[in-house]
């Protein structure tokens, strides 16, 4: 088949999947997969944390299939397989946190697996590629996929709110990708999305689903490894900011969030309601315009990053300098919203 159709078979398949296996999840599993009222999260009642579970195996089944229909160059199987190592260890991690809930795993714990999928992955080859120091690179990469991993999980304040970022970054993937064919990119990226675009709609449902630490986790971290899977700079040496702008709204949903619980002298790591939907939430704002604006944001932000792929150097520097000046702006109004 041409790469076109294995790409649509690709993203429909994992719809299909998710579609297909939530009924039974919900049947068999979301007795014991409860996500309930807390603090934080003020929902009615207990809602069913799987949908990660549907993701994960939606993700893991479709690539398996797509591996028999086509041929995957050997260099870009052996980063396929390690970014699938990892994700299944960060789902398994997020799996046992949801089963441990309310009171979860200890941090250290989750740390210590985190550091282990970051590891997977540096060992089959998937790391930054702005240098080749190992001495930067291997720390960069560290910090690069546990960062993005919890900024995911701290996303998942919401309804909608880590599920569309993930569809908007997936999106953002592929418009960069597909012209270089950066072929596991584009499928793992393609099926990411076809099981995103099939749960979301269960996340706003009158009986709704959530996606659980384990989907949290898993979708940061496949999306952190994948930013790191293309060839940005191919055309342009300004090229390796992209992934910054595909990412941004969670990477600054994170920083803000830390910087909030800084300045309050707190754990930065600890559970605090200093997350911008909330901030919003309790400013009046509803939270279908709070899941708008994100929304618009990672779009925008997305379009920055293809732009960037495309634009001169001194370009790239003015638009990546415009864009710190107005998350620095976004972020003072923000600590003004009690």
């Amino acid at each position: 088949m041409e790469n076109a159709v294995l790409y649509l078979f690709t993203c429909v398949l994992a719809g299909v999947i998710v579609f297909l296996s939530l009924p039974l999840l919900k049947r068999f599993a979301a007795p014991r997969l409860l996500d309930k009222p807390n603090a934080l999260k003020k929902h009615e009642a207990p809602v069913p944390a799987i949908g990660g579970c549907a993701i994960f195996c939606a993700t893991v089944i479709t690539l398996a299939a797509v591996r028999f229909t086509t041929h995957f160059p050997t260099g870009t199987l052996h980063n396929l397989r390690g970014i699938l190592l990892g994700g299944t260890l960060l789902f398994c991690l997020g799996l046992l946190d949801d089963l441990h809930k309310p009171k979860g795993l200890p941090m250290k714990l989750k740390l210590c697996v985190q550091a282990l999928a970051a590891a997977s992955l540096i060992y089959y080859g998937v790391t930054i590629q702005i240098v080749h120091n190992p001495w930067v690179v291997y720390p960069f990469t560290f910090l690069w996929l546990v960062g993005l991993t919890n900024a995911f999980n701290l996303l998942d304040i919401q309804d909608g709110l880590c599920v569309s970022q993930a569809v908007i970054c997936t999106v953002g993937l592929v418009f960069i990708t597909l012209p270089s064919e950066f072929i596991y990119v584009n499928f793992a990226a393609l099926a990411l999305l076809g099981a995103c675009l099939a749960f979301w709609p269960h996340n706003h449902a009158k009986q709704k689903i959530f996606l659980g630490d384990s989907g949290s986790t898993f979708l940061g971290f496949m999306l952190a490894a994948l930013s790191m899977g293309a060839g940005y700079s191919e055309h342009v040496s300004s090229g390796f900011l992209a992934p910054f702008f595909i990412l941004a709204v969670a990477l600054f949903d994170t920083l803000f969030v830390m910087l909030a619980r800084l300045l309050k002298h707190k754990n930065p790591l600890k559970g605090s309601d200093d997350h911008i939907a909330l901030r919003l939430q309790r400013a009046g704002w509803s939270k279908r315009r709070v899941l708008l604006v994100f929304c618009a944001a990672g779009l925008g932000c997305n379009a920055l990053g293809f732009v960037i792929t495309k634009c001169t150097l001194p370009a790239a520097v003015f638009l990546f300098a415009a864009a710190g000046l107005f998350f620095t702006w976004a972020a003072w109004r923000l600590l003004k919203c009690k």
